[in-house]
């Protein structure tokens, strides 16, 4: 394998820099536009979990408005991990996971001994997860104004329309709050959603997230027939919203992360090698935060290069930091949430545990890693 990582290109064409060029082509003041959005008076930024640019223009036959949208387009980068915890707080704070501190699916927050799942805000890892919104506090974790809350404090009228689960998740709290939230049962439900949001005559910003085809992605495989028979039903409502559009307004359309069918799989709960001096290991399977037992970190990174040679990127925190993986800038907040080594797998390869991960280990596709299957995303503007 000789491919080299794509790096996020962080301030030009990354998810970060989403929201505050919408925002500005809101007229919201303090927001910079590298994306070049034009003037609105309203937007629905619709997220569809898991649509990667690359399995878009593979299979635009299923998806015709989406692919129209394309033509002409280039994708963004996700940022790193490409995975949906980090992906989401990048959009909703508009900053890098080196500022917003989201730096993955499961990370080691500071001072703690436990594993965080930034998705469900309970420890990761354990049979029996208990609930880590008391002791690791959503609003404390991440701090930072959202730029949600930026643009409510300007006049903007925002609105968060996703599942109603999601309402008080730790995650929402952390980086989605600022707005109105409005949960969602369906797809037209959620196309309804955001056409009210929008037809206030009023500035007017609507998020609106949809999981299901990332669900069948994981389960079923990335461009499986379940796979693209849900990306119709993500055309339709896509076109559905386009079409419900007041003059002034438009939709724009975005992914989280790609994903990749997994073929080599490495299971670090059956692999010693991997195990020894290894205090947690976070992350997921295409991207790990390895965290090292007190001076075991160079015989650790001699270990996991060994075992693992050109079927990942085996950095330690250092150097991953050095290479921008995070963004240009890291806190002092978040740098020991990042492990003292950080993996990223190449090609085809997933670092699985059978043991402590049993579902996701079973999963067909994967995310989070540096490849372009998975970092490069959509990003599609449809104006009335």
């Amino acid at each position: 394998m000789g491919e080299t990582p794509l790096l996020p290109m962080y301030g030009r064409r990354s998810l970060a820099d989403v929201v505050p060029s919408l925002m500005s082509g809101l007229g919201v003041q303090g927001f910079a536009n590298p994306l070049e959005v034009p003037e609105l008076r309203g937007v629905c930024l619709l997220l569809v979990d898991g649509l990667g640019w690359e399995l878009l223009q593979e299979h635009a036959a299923d998806a015709p408005f989406l692919a129209s949208l394309a033509v002409g387009a280039r994708p963004l980068t996700a940022g790193f991990p490409a995975t949906t915890a980090t992906s989401i707080a990048s959009l909703g704070t508009g900053l890098p996971p080196g500022q917003h501190g989201i730096v993955g699916y499961a990370f080691a927050p500071p001072h703690g001994d436990c594993l965080l799942n930034a998705l469900t805000w309970r420890e990761h890892g354990v049979v029996e997860p208990g609930d880590l919104s008391d002791r690791f506090v959503p609003e404390a974790v991440q701090p930072l104004r959202t730029a949600l809350e930026r643009a409510t404090d300007a006049g903007v009228e925002v609105t968060v329309a996703a599942p109603a689960i999601q309402r008080s998740s730790g995650l929402t709290r952390a980086v989605l709050r600022g707005g109105r939230f409005r949960g969602t049962y369906a797809l037209g439900d959620l196309a309804a959603t955001a056409l009210s949001a929008l037809g206030t005559g009023q500035r007017a910003f609507c998020y609106v997230y949809h999981g299901d085809l990332d669900l069948m992605g994981h389960a079923r495989g990335p461009g499986s027939l379940a796979w693209r028979l849900q990306l119709r039903h993500v055309d339709s409502l896509a076109a559905s919203i386009a079409e419900g559009l007041t003059p002034g307004c438009a939709l724009a359309v975005i992914a989280d992360h790609g994903m990749v069918e997994l073929g080599d799989r490495v299971d670090a709960d059956h692999e010693p090698d991997l195990q020894t001096g290894v205090r947690l290991l976070g992350g997921e399977v295409r991207v790990r935060h390895v965290y090292t037992l007190p001076g075991a970190q160079a015989a650790v990174l001699t270990a996991w290069r060994e075992v693992l040679g050109d079927r990942a990127w085996v950095l330690t925190r250092a150097e991953a930091v050095t290479a921008e993986w995070f963004g240009p800038e890291v806190s002092e907040r978040v740098l020991p949430r990042i492990g003292d080594l950080v993996v990223a797998a190449r090609g085809t390869t997933g670092i699985v545990r059978s043991v402590v991960e049993p579902l996701e280990s079973r999963l067909i596709g994967h995310h989070g890693s540096l490849t372009a299957a998975e970092q490069y995303v959509p990003f599609l503007l449809s104006t009335r």
